[in-house]
């Protein structure tokens, strides 16, 4: 019973992971006024007004390249509003008599599939011809960390020591001597007087210090087989419209510029290419006129346990950028992340994939959103 009950949690969690890609839940809320009296009309035009700000909420909250595309079809969004919105709920409401006003507050299921390919359909790579569109390819990698070699603190210490002394001595001595002869005898004596005074004063002073250095730390990295982001990133783009070519495909043409293995070898110890495998890159990528390279790592951090399902939970930290090559040096035109995904499961492999398969979705996306915003076609 114990195990039939883990594995529906863990479909239920896998579940609620990706159906976010297809429908969404917002909150909005409008006020509206009115002449006399309340009327069930002025009702219903606040109930479809909050609707209106729930989903303007929901393109807020996604980012500024995903508001900037709803602007482009913002009236024809809310003039079918029906076709969108697959449900609404009234969550409160308030009349308010002595200011002749009514406040309602919806929540709003958003068919968020149909809105996408709204956006597709308006968008610059949507309304070009399928053998006008720019080419474009991508190097992802998902990576763990391997090693971690941490450096001491360089400490050095530095010590002034400085001295003054000064001195007096007084001396006096006071000598007196007599004699005396009398009988067969002669007396002698001394009387001696000796004074002395001295002073002597001695000050030091020490003045101490020092820096230290440390050294950041070499991560190196594990490279993970993760066949299934390919299968992502190409179905992302390639329904925003690309035109998506992968990178083992480009290799090839580019007249041995391009190289994966070299990517790879770069991402195993930095977050970034050198610049000469940059260079060799994107000149390879104009010699097989690919003018479009998306780039980007998937970090996967340790397990820790779900606190709301118990299951395995995993991190996986991406970011991203997309190279524009047409011009004499690359550009970028649009970035993402850091940004950290959550994935949960029964296993920590199964944690693992869902994290990557969510971050890879979720960046893939946010790219499209930015270069659509900006008109590559």
């Amino acid at each position: 019973m114990q195990v039939i009950r883990t594995l529906l949690i863990a479909l239920l969690a896998f579940g609620m992971q990706f159906a976010f890609a297809q429908v969404e839940n917002a909150k909005g809320s409008a006020t509206v006024r009115y002449e006399r009296k309340l009327t069930p009309e002025d009702k219903d035009r606040a109930f479809k007004e909050a609707q209106v700000k729930a989903v303007e909420r929901y393109y807020a909250e996604s980012g500024e390249a995903d508001s900037a595309n709803f602007d482009n079809v913002r009236d024809k969004v809310l003039e079918n509003l029906d076709k969108f919105v697959l449900s609404a709920t009234l969550i409160s409401d308030q009349d308010m008599p002595d200011k002749k006003q009514y406040n309602a507050v919806v929540r709003i299921e958003l068919n968020v599939a149909r809105l996408r390919n709204t956006l597709k359909a308006n968008s610059a790579i949507g309304s070009t011809p399928a053998g006008n569109k720019s080419p474009l390819t991508f190097v992802f990698m998902a990576r763990q960390v391997a090693s971690v070699k941490a450096y001491d603190a360089r400490v050095v210490k530095r010590a002034e020591v400085r001295a003054d002394a000064s001195g007096a001595m007084q001396a006096r001595e006071k000598t007196a001597e007599s004699e005396r002869v009398g009988g067969s005898s002669v007396k002698t004596s001394t009387a001696v007087d000796r004074s002395y005074n001295a002073s002597a004063q001695r000050s030091i002073t020490a003045e101490t210090g020092g820096s230290s250095t440390q050294k950041s730390d070499d991560t190196t990295w594990r490279l993970i087989p993760a066949q299934s982001l390919n299968s992502q990133f190409t179905g992302v783009f390639a329904k925003a419209g690309f035109d998506v070519v992968e990178a083992a495909y480009v290799e090839p043409q580019s007249k041995g510029l391009l190289s994966v293995k070299s990517i790879e070898r770069d991402y195993e110890t930095g977050n970034d290419l050198s610049p000469e495998t940059l260079r060799n890159t994107a000149q390879g990528l104009k010699n097989a006129e690919i003018p479009y390279l998306a780039l980007g790592t998937l970090d996967v951090g340790t397990k820790d346990q779900d606190p709301a399902t118990g299951l395995v939970r995993v991190y996986v930290t991406v970011s991203g950028k997309i190279l524009d090559l047409n011009s004499r040096f690359p550009k970028v035109v649009s970035s993402v992340g850091p940004v950290q995904f959550a994935g949960t499961g029964p296993t920590e492999a199964v944690a693992q994939t869902n994290a990557l398969k969510l971050a890879a979705d979720s960046a893939a996306r946010e790219l499209v959103s930015q270069i659509n915003n900006v008109g590559v076609r």
